[in-house]
Parts: C-alpha cells; structure tokens; sequence
C-alpha cells in the first residue's frame, strides 16, 4: 500500500529539484548578462583598477554565501576539500574574469559575449583532445557552425573595425571557461564554489599589483560593488548551487540566454549597435547551439523513457 503513495512524492519532489534548478541557472545568467552594461557605466580608465575592485566585492560575496550556507567549519573544509582541481578552476575564473573586463576596452560587448557561446562546444572538443571521449558527429558538425560563426564575427577586426587583441581576448575566456567545465565534470565530487572565490581573490592580487592606482569615486564605488558582488559573485553563487539540480545540457541551454541579453541591454541602455557582421556571426552561433543542445536534451529525455 505504501509504493503507490510513495512514487510520486519521489517524482514531485525530483520536479521540484529541476524546477528549482532552471530558476537559479536562469537567473545566473539573467544577472550575467548585465556585466558589459554595468561596465560601461564605469570612467575608470585602467581596466586592472575595476577587475581590482570587482574581484574584491565578488570574493566577499561568495566568502558570505559559504558562511551562510555551510557555517565558519564548513566553509574552511570547503577550502580544504577542493584540491588541485578547485585550484585549477579557480585560475580559470581568475582568468576568464580578468580577460572579460579588459576585452571591453578593446571590442564591443556583443563580440565578448557572443565568442563565449560555444563554451559548450569547445569543452566537448577538450574533452575528446585530452581525455578521449567520444564527441557524436552532432557535436563536430555544430563546433564547425560555431567556428564559422565566430570567424564572420571577428572578421570586422581585419578592417580595423574591432581590435584583435579584444577578440583574442574573448576567444581566451570562452576558452578556459570550457577548461573549468571540463575539470568541474571531472571531478563532479569537488564542490566549486571555494574555487570560485579562490579565482577572484587571485584576480584581485594581480589586479592590485597591475594597477596604476586604486582610488576610485564614491559613486564609481557603487557602480563596483554592484558589478563584483551581485553582478558577478551572485551570478556564480546561483550558477553552481543551480547546476548540480540539472542534466548539463539543460544548464547550458538555459546559460545561453546570458549571449542573446548581453547585447540587447547594451544596445537598449548604451546605444551600442552591434555591427552586421557580429549580428549575423553571433546569429550562426547561437542557432548552432541551440540546436545542439535541443538535440541533446532530447536525447537524453528519450534514454530515460
């Protein structure tokens, strides 16, 4: 008499999870996307100045959130548990964040946002290069889309349109993002969030060492503590509590809305009109991850009956 009641309180409560889950990956990307608006509010000409101070508010987020979450014991055995590959990740984050805000001083945020798109992709590309898992022939025909895409977009850079040096800089984030995707999959036991902020403080200190000063206006200081605490530390704190309820490539799906909202707040709030080359590049790299995704998604809802 008992399994009729119990089967669905399992599956309601599995529901739950993943409805829980859409909503914290969701809204990490929805808070992401805002990152190239917040910084085009900031004057600071030095971009080290602002990964300084964004580092600084977003590791003091993610040191609260442990606390809160897991108590003073939990947090330091969250520090003691991530091992080299929390380390890993973390120089990951510390790089990726640190290239996203001096790439905006060099290419539009359309450009930055867009080439990240096809982490995904490029972390099934590692995967198979340094661990030898198969990669259907789905997935190399959408990395060959993304490729295409990318090149239509960063073609403006050979006019003179848009720096390569801001578009090496945005491959190299969608870069070792998919190298932290890869570690994080890898080590599944390992929980990241330490990780993460062990990335921002390492950002922090370069950044402190690199700057040219770090005094900066009060209203400045708002925009900054905005930008490194919820911009950025919320975003990641949603990301990983979010991610552990979902199949990856649902997780993925639902980062990609953090690509097509980026711009379109940069372009509603700054004016910044992303050039027909980026419209139409950044258009083959989404459809192409789209339908990746969807495929896989799919797939797996199906081996599951």
């Amino acid at each position: 008499m008992s399994q009729p009641s119990t089967l669905p309180q399992s599956v309601t409560a599995g529901q739950q999870s993943a409805t829980q889950g859409i909503a914290l990956v969701l809204g990490s990307a929805i808070v992401w996307s805002f990152g190239g608006t917040l910084a085009r509010f900031l004057s600071i000409e030095d971009g080290w100045t602002i990964v300084f101070w964004r580092s600084l508010f977003a590791a003091l987020f993610l040191i609260g959130f442990m606390l809160w979450r897991d108590g003073p014991r939990g947090t330091v055995t969250l520090f003691r548990n991530m091992g080299l590959p929390g380390i890993a990740v973390g120089l990951c984050f510390a790089i990726a964040s640190t290239s996203f805000i001096l790439a905006l001083a060099y290419t539009t945020v359309a450009n930055v946002v867009l080439i990240q798109a096809g982490v995904p992709l490029i972390a099934a590309l590692i995967s198979w290069i340094v661990f030898r898992e198969r990669v259907s022939l789905l997935t190399w025909f959408a990395i060959a889309a993304v490729i295409g895409g990318v090149a239509i977009m960063v073609s403006d850079s050979v006019s003179g349109t848009v720096s390569p040096i801001g578009d090496a800089l945005a491959i190299l984030i969608a870069v070792v993002f998919a190298l932290a995707t890869v570690i994080t999959r890898r080590y599944a036991h390992v929980r990241m969030t330490p990780a993460a902020c062990f990335g921002t403080i390492v950002a922090g200190t370069v950044a402190a060492i690199m700057a040219s000063g770090l005094g900066v206006t009060m209203p400045e200081l708002g925009i900054l503590v905005t930008f490194g605490a919820l911009n950025f530390g919320l975003g990641l704190a949603f990301f990983v509590t979010g991610a552990r309820l979902l199949p990856s490539a649902l997780a993925a799906l639902l980062g990609t809305a953090e690509t097509v909202l980026a711009p379109l707040w940069v372009a509603l709030i700054h004016g910044e009109i992303p050039s027909l080359n980026t419209i139409v590049g950044g258009t083959v790299v989404l459809v192409a991850l789209l339908s990746y995704l969807s495929v896989e998604m799919w797939r797996q809802r199906r081996a599951l009956g």
